[in-house]
């Protein structure tokens, strides 16, 4: 069983994925609950001092200047939690939910934020029962933080709302507790607002959002190459000295990506030679690594301000060493939402380039000898004319969603939180256009997969036959037209996991 240790210093990208997508356990380490322990002590010193702190003496937001007594505060905490839970609409995945879990954990056990460590090991404990609150996907702004988000995981801390049933059904908080012999959290001041004020949601999904990018950038390779050996193009174009004058290094990298599954391929050489072969391939193919390499360094940007949020405080107020208790800014998303709309708008054009393939692999005019809709009897048989339909329209609301959310703040809590980041909705919506990426790159992959299969007797490149065995038994030979859906669901499957890019580069040497 993996173990992930949550530092004084916080967390990894790869715990992150390890927490959200397994079943690693979770551990606070000492230093991490001495950190909390110690930040506690100067809250309930300012308790006993009757000094007035935003959030520990005072109500939220635009009631920020409304003293609660002490008697009170306890409860002003509770009713934040539950008049925060104010989201609407379908539960977002356990994946989600869980990564914006352990990352709260991170962000209590820096120790910045003046809650006992019980609390953070509250929501220790639900992650390792496996108990995932239900997080409806409208309520988040992205400033201050994820608040409706945070507060739907921190009302099942309390034993109130909702938690995800096994059939993806909502089932009580307390019910889901009491099955496991957890207890309630009675919160004390200063922790409502701990628990639910930071990036936590957003940076989530921004972190499983790179980690699902970079795999499918490196698929993008793949299936690019295949396209163009199935049309036959040219090999030339993604020679290295001709990447090293424009010294991007995405583009160097898919271009050297490119360039290597294209060798050791019959179908390639059956046209080097041929002096009536074009001289110049198409852009979408000859730009291939262009344009995925200008995604791959747009993603190792993003990739850089989310390992920066790993080490931030987004608290508000923080608890500093030295005793003061400060009002702060830093939940503001707008370093995630101005990431995510960045790689939103690359990874659609990933998916824009690659259709574009697809539609000259299927057009009988541009396929170079290929049959119309790569169908062996076209007329009565329509082949893969509809695959590019669906292509065209998922290529179509990528479009749609690559406009950024980011710029589309509005204002709220009385004019206190007057700009507001959508942080939520950009990493939300990035995630849509990544499965929408999957999609286009499975359709490519179906198509030249049987571009490949009409070039027998010609032996493919070695990336092409591991394509080949990977595809080949589900699809079949070219022939009568069969129902299409399930080949495009399999080609899905092939394109999100590992085997296929395992099998290649067991041939070839690891992708770059």
């Amino acid at each position: 069983m993996t173990t992930v240790t949550i530092l004084s210093t916080g967390v990894t990208p790869a715990d992150v994925l390890a927490v959200a997508r397994g079943t690693a356990k979770v551990v606070l380490d000492p230093a991490a609950t001495e950190a909390m322990a110690t930040s506690r002590s100067i809250v309930d010193g300012i308790e006993a001092a009757g000094r007035p702190v935003y959030g520990v003496s005072t109500g939220f937001g635009a009631l920020a200047n409304t003293f609660v007594a002490p008697e009170r505060r306890a409860e002003l905490q509770h009713a934040l939690i539950r008049s925060h839970a104010a989201g609407v609409g379908a539960p977002m995945p356990r994946e989600v939910v869980r990564a914006m879990m352990l990352l709260r954990v991170r962000s209590l056990a820096l120790g910045r934020s003046g809650v006992r460590p019980l609390v953070a090991e509250a929501l220790v404990d639900l992650l390792n029962h496996e108990i995932t609150p239900w997080v409806p996907e409208h309520g988040s702004l992205g400033a201050s933080g994820d608040l409706a988000p945070l507060a739907h995981c921190a009302l099942a801390l309390l034993g109130e709302g909702w938690v995800l049933g096994p059939a993806g059904d909502r089932i009580p908080a307390a019910d889901a507790l009491r099955r496991v012999g957890l207890a309630p959290v009675e919160l004390a001041a200063k922790e409502g607002l701990a628990l639910i004020n930071g990036t936590d949601g957003m940076l989530g999904m921004l972190l499983l959002a790179v980690a699902d990018a970079r795999h499918l950038f490196a698929m993008a390779d793949v299936t690019a190459a295949l396209a163009i050996e199935a049309m036959l193009g040219s090999e030339r174009p993604f020679l290295p000295e001709l990447h090293a004058i424009r010294p991007h290094p995405g583009q160097a990298a898919s271009a050297a990506n490119i360039h290597r599954l294209l060798q050791r391929s019959a179908v390639m050489d059956s046209h080097r030679d041929d002096l009536a072969h074009a001289v110049q391939d198409a852009y979408s193919m000859r730009c291939a690594p262009q344009v995925a390499g200008a995604a791959r360094d747009t993603l190792d940007f993003v990739e850089v301000v989310a390992g920066r949020e790993l080490l931030s405080v987004v608290d508000n107020p923080v608890v500093l060493p030295d005793g003061r208790v400060e009002s702060t800014g830093n939940f503001h998303g707008a370093p995630l939402g101005f990431a995510a709309d960045y790689l939103a708008i690359a990874a659609s054009e990933v998916g824009a380039i690659a259709e574009r393939r697809v539609d000259r692999l299927l057009d009988v005019t541009r396929n170079r000898d290929l049959p119309a809709f790569l169908s062996p009897d076209a007329g009565v048989n329509s082949g893969l004319m509809i695959a590019q339909y669906t292509a065209a329209g998922i290529v179509a609301e990528n479009r749609r969603l690559a406009a950024p959310a980011s710029v589309d703040s509005l204002p709220t809590s009385g004019m206190q939180e007057d700009h507001v980041s959508m942080g939520w909705s950009a990493t939300k919506k990035l995630r849509t256009v990544l499965d929408n990426l999957t999609s286009l790159l499975a359709v490519e992959l179906l198509a030249a997969v049987r571009g490949l299969q009409l070039r027998a007797p010609l032996e493919p490149s070695p990336a092409g036959r591991a394509a080949l065995d990977a595809l080949g038994r589900t699809i079949g030979e070219p022939g009568p037209d069969v129902f299409l859906a399930p080949l495009m669901e399999a080609a899905r499957a092939v394109v999100g996991g590992p085997e296929l890019r395992a099998a290649i580069e067991r041939q070839i040497g690891p992708l770059g």
